[in-house]
Formats: C-alpha cells, sequence, structure tokens
C-alpha cells in the first residue's frame, strides 16, 4: 500500500472530523489561516492544485444545517480559461450510491416495494442466479443497499468515449469484454460486508423494473426534484446540453481523459453528474429527514434506518464510521473524478469535495483538514 492510498483509507474511516493523526503536510498551517464562514483564498487553493496536477475542485462547506459556502478553483479543462464555479458539474461516481439508495427508500414509502422481500419476486429483466448460497437467505433491498447481498463485482466497468455501450444485463452476465466478472452471489445474503457495485446494477434493475421507467427520470422526480439538487442528472451518456458546464477528467499527471470523461451505464452505481452545492442540499435533506423536520425526502422512519448501521460501518447506501463523531459520509472515484462528502449527524456540519483528477485524494484530504481547523470541528 503506498502513501497516497493509505491516506485515502484514512480519509474514508475517519474523514473531516478526524484528529490529526493522517494529517497532510501543510493542511495545519493552511487550516491556522482560515476563517469559518470564508471561503479558502484562491491562491491558496492554486498551490495545493499544482502540487497535485489536478486541474480544478469545487467545494460547498455545510455549517449548522446550512450551506455556509460554496466556491469552485481552477479550471475545467488542463491548458483552457473555463474556470470551475458552483454550476460545474462532475461525476460523483460511488457517491451516486446514497442518492440511488434514497430513490429505493422513496419507492419503499410509497409502497411499492419492500425492504426485506425477495428482489428475485420483483425482477423481471433478470433474475439473481441460484445457487448454493440462496438455499437459505433471499437478496433483499436491504442487503443490497448495505452491500450484505452476498453479490460480486466490487468496482463496475467504464466505457470510454465512442466505444459500445453493453445493456446492465450483458455486464450481470458477463457476457461484455469490458465486464470483468459476472454478478453472482460469492457468500450467503445477510452473512458478510462485501461492498458490491454489482449490488447497485441489481437494484437499479429492480427499481426500474417496478417503475416501469428508466432510472434517469425516476431519479430525478423521485429524489432529485425534492433534494433541491437542480443542476445535477444521472443521464449517461451526459447529454450534449449539458457539456459545456461539465469538468474534464484528467489522469494523475494532469492530462485529460481521452474523450474527456467516460460513460456508466451503471447509473445507480456511479453515473451521477452533479456539483457540490448539488450534493450538500441532498445530505442537509437526509439530515433534516432524520430528524424530523422534513418529509420532503424521506420519512423519519425511513430516514433513520438509512443511517443505522445495517452490517459493520454500512447502513443503506451510507458508510456510517464507528469511530470519533456520528456522521455519514460516502467517497468515490471514477477515472479521472475523486470525491467525498461527510455530515454530522448531530450538529450538522461537513463538507462535499469533488476534484476533476485522478490525484485528488490529496487534495480532498488537504483541504478536509484545513477546512476541519478553521471550524474547530471535533473528532
Amino acid at each position: 500500500m503506498n502513501t497516497n492510498t493509505a491516506r485515502w483509507l484514512c480519509l474514508l474511516t475517519y474523514s473531516v472530523l478526524a484528529a490529526v493523526t493522517c494529517s497532510g503536510v501543510g493542511s495545519a498551517a493552511l487550516g491556522a489561516l482560515l476563517t469559518a464562514g470564508v471561503p479558502i483564498p484562491d491562491e491558496a487553493v492554486a498551490a495545493i492544485l499544482e502540487e497535485h496536477h489536478v486541474p480544478g475542485v469545487s467545494i460547498a462547506v455545510i455549517h449548522g444545517g446550512r450551506i455556509d459556502w460554496a466556491k469552485g478553483y481552477g479550471v475545467r479543462e488542463s491548458g483552457k480559461r473555463d474556470r470551475v464555479d458552483t454550476d460545474t458539474l462532475f461525476q460523483a461516481a460511488s457517491i451516486s450510491k446514497p442518492v440511488s439508495a434514497a430513490v429505493a427508500l422513496r419507492m419503499v414509502a410509497r409502497n411499492e416495494l419492500a425492504r426485506d422481500e425477495d428482489v428475485n419476486g420483483r425482477l423481471e429483466s433478470w433474475k439473481v442466479p441460484e445457487n448454493e448460497f440462496t438455499r437459505n437467505e433471499p437478496v433483499t433491498l436491504r442487503r443490497l443497499l448495505s452491500h450484505s447481498a452476498g453479490l460480486s463485482m466490487h468496482g463496475v466497468p467504464e466505457f470510454a468515449a465512442g466505444a459500445e455501450i453493453p445493456t446492465l444485463v450483458q455486464i450481470l452476465n458477463g457476457e461484455f469484454a469490458a465486464a470483468t466478472e459476472p454478478v453472482r452471489l460469492v457468500a450467503e445474503p445477510g452473512s458478510v460486508h462485501r461492498y458490491s457495485g454489482g449490488g447497485y446494477i441489481v437494484l437499479q434493475l429492480l427499481l426500474t423494473d417496478i417503475a416501469g421507467e428508466p432510472f434517469a427520470p425516476l431519479a430525478r422526480e423521485l429524489v432529485l426534484q425534492p433534494a433541491g439538487m437542480s443542476s445535477s442528472t444521472f443521464e449517461q451518456p451526459l447529454p450534449e446540453r449539458l457539456r459545456h458546464k461539465a469538468a474534464v477528467g484528467h489522469h494523475s499527471d494532469g492530462t485529460p481523459i481521452r474523450g474527456f470523461w467516460h460513460t456508466l451505464p451503471e447509473q445507480a452505481t456511479g453515473g451521477l453528474w452533479t456539483t457540490p452545492r448539488d450534493l450538500a442540499s441532498f445530505m442537509i435533506e437526509v439530515w433534516r429527514s432524520y430528524h424530523g423536520q422534513s418529509e420532503r425526502l424521506l420519512p423519519q422512519q425511513l430516514a433513520r434506518l438509512m443511517l443505522t448501521r445495517q452490517i459493520e460501518e454500512f447502513g443503506l447506501g451510507f458508510s456510517l464510521p464507528s469511530v470519533g463523531v456520528a456522521r455519514f459520509q460516502h467517497g468515490g472515484g471514477n477515472a479521472g473524478y475523486r470525491c467525498h462528502t461527510v455530515l454530522s449527524v448531530g450538529a450538522a456540519d461537513g463538507v462535499v469535495i469533488m476534484t476533476n483528477g485522478d490525484a485528488g485524494e490529496q487534495v480532498i484530504w488537504e483541504l478536509f483538514e484545513a477546512i476541519a481547523q478553521a471550524y474547530g470541528w471535533k473528532a
């Protein structure tokens, strides 16, 4: 494990509210110069971006249950002049999963599916293949959302510009060259936590089979609009009308991804295009639902279930670390993009940071640490 990987894993474990044991070089000094409520100076962020060969970053800080400030830094594409701003779209990668989980829970709230029923009874376009692991326990919605269904395929294939795009069923069956493995049960459902992007492909099929409509408009109706995510979309490929707003993905050396970004037909798994401001609005609505302040997104009972550990340190869609301040969070990384979101359950303090570079985890780490110090957030 290299240093960068170790620091990223540490971030996922302790996040922005952690102690400084994993502190990035220079982040403490930067944090001491910042003022809560005031965006980080452009020149300070520019230095961090240049150091790590990341062209741009966008940040939204949440304090006391509201967006305290949001700002974009750097450029959308290396060598070009178009600046990152608060409307710039980034690939959310795996942060798509908690948003997709909210879509499923909205359908539960409408009595269109149940948390603990066998999903094979509702799937129409594909079924989870039976094997020795299906004898005693079924694959359920709760298990899909908490990565405890026992399914394979950790990460999902991405498709470069101009590539043929397979159907979800082809990916699930391993029938397409880019799919590294078929999605199959490799453990008894409910017996172990096993992160599975493949499980969220099954989720996408389940929701669209029940609703009878594609995932992007379904998610827009049930979550994006109620959560105030007006700039966001699950549409894949990214529509031409939105391409001028998108940040181009970049390799770790700062060069652009061929074709600017990859396409993910696995929308529920990693296909959300969004902004930190929109993701912050989503996080705040989950928090408000959890505390019974609003049912615009979810009824309190389901929001509480979403933020309750189901197995190990995972709830329904969100990671729920057991160390430090109670918080819900998720990170994400597609080719050319790195991002992270976190919010404390109590004080509703947190941050969303999205970058357009494969080396973005270093940028995220340093900015997280500096912002946490400026606000005095506790571990």
